[in-house]
């Protein structure tokens, strides 16, 4: 969306009251189960809804479902298929309907094409021992429908100063809706850790995890798409884009804190600057996992400035937001814990950058190196 451009978001024109009196209809014994995947560029997500006529337990009770091949950057001679991964509560609906993540497959079991989940599932496969946890900080911004973070007038922010973590409405914009978005994450199972508001008036953040393995990836794109669908409730957009404003002004990033088993355990520092030192030397390839683009997206968000490191140069340092990658003060003092990885974007594939970083740390054959 380009800044400042007018846009009609007519969802925030309805009457929401009038939708309630439908929603508490009885479904007479059916389940509503919304299939959510993703299979464009960046992190869009899409989603359509069928009736089961019970109530699935477990995700192996979730049936597969066709894809039209239309708008989906595949062989147009090919249908798809959609294959559940991964059952939550359904926030909007309600229990017993139900959120399912799939996998979106080609019809010849191969993964679509913007299905990266098939491959860092894999990679945590062989790197199953030694039991990798992630952490993912997401931030996003809120956008009215003047095109311009919510709040804001003639391309200015209404409030000047910087607001982490701020309070008041001389502070912030928008609470509602990160609050609304928390308690339908919460409601759902996502495994949220916490939010808070972010340095500009209409940016947020919220973060998931611990997760071991592949899960990180799995509930960061179902709370995205729970924020989206949140956003669109309230007749506003959540911007993923990693500068989202030109000029000097806040970017967003999606911090990834990663450990180990043996970084956890007493004597795990070690470990975490082992893990820095490979880090190192595979800068350039993690910054090109690092966002959909390829890189070109950070470049304009890992300047050196705004709390940020610079996309050319790798660094580190104890309790240092400038640098690539920060050990936490309390992990430097304890002598164990996690390091945090600062270079990946707010519209990050998840799937890509934990593969990225457990290829890099944990494996170490070449032929894994190789693959991608």
């Amino acid at each position: 969306m380009e800044l400042g451009s007018h846009v009609s978001f007519s969802s925030s024109r309805l009457n929401r009251r009038v939708k309630d009196q439908y929603m508490k209809l009885p479904q007479e014994g059916k389940v509503m189960v919304t299939y959510v995947w993703k299979n464009v560029p960046h992190e869009n997500l899409q989603c359509k809804t069928r009736t089961l006529d019970y109530e699935p337990k477990s995700i192996e009770e979730i049936p597969k479902w066709g894809l039209a091949f239309h708008l989906q950057h595949e062989d147009p001679l090919r249908d798809m298929y959609l294959i559940p991964v991964k059952m939550f509560k359904d926030p909007f609906f309600w229990d017993p309907n139900k959120l399912v993540l799939c996998e979106a497959m080609k019809s010849n079991g191969q993964p679509a094409d913007n299905n990266l989940r098939q491959s860092c599932k894999k990679v945590m496969e062989m790197a199953r021992d030694y039991h990798p946890w992630f952490g993912m900080e997401q931030e996003y911004f809120l956008i009215g429908a003047n095109g311009l973070p919510y709040g804001w007038q003639e391309d200015r922010c209404p409030i000047q100063g910087i607001h982490h973590c701020g309070v008041g409405a001389d502070k912030v914009h928008g609470r509602e809706i990160m609050e609304a978005h928390y308690k339908a994450c919460l409601y759902a199972g996502i495994k949220i850790w916490g939010t808070n508001a972010e340095i500009i008036s209409s940016q947020w953040e919220f973060q998931v995890g611990p997760c071991e393995g592949t899960d990180a990836g799995d509930h960061l794109v179902m709370a995205r798409f729970i924020l989206h669908r949140v956003c669109e409730d309230f007749g506003v957009v959540a911007s993923l884009d990693p500068k989202p404003v030109p000029g000097f002004w806040a970017d967003s990033g999606c911090h990834v804190n990663f450990s180990t088993e043996d970084m956890r355990k007493e004597g795990g520092l070690k470990h975490i600057e082992d893990a820095i030192e490979k880090l190192a030397k595979r800068h350039d390839h993690h910054i090109s996992k690092y966002d959909p683009t390829g890189g070109e997206g950070n470049a304009q968000r890992l300047i050196g400035v705004l709390v940020t490191s610079n996309i050319n140069k790798f660094s580190s340092g104890v309790d240092d937001r400038t640098a690539s990658i920060r050990i936490p003060i309390q992990v430097w003092q304890q002598g164990y814990g996690y390091l945090e990885d600062r270079r990946p974007s707010a519209d990050c594939d998840p799937y890509a950058v934990i593969e990225a970083v457990v290829r890099t740390t944990i494996l170490k054959e070449t032929t894994v190196y190789e693959e991608n």
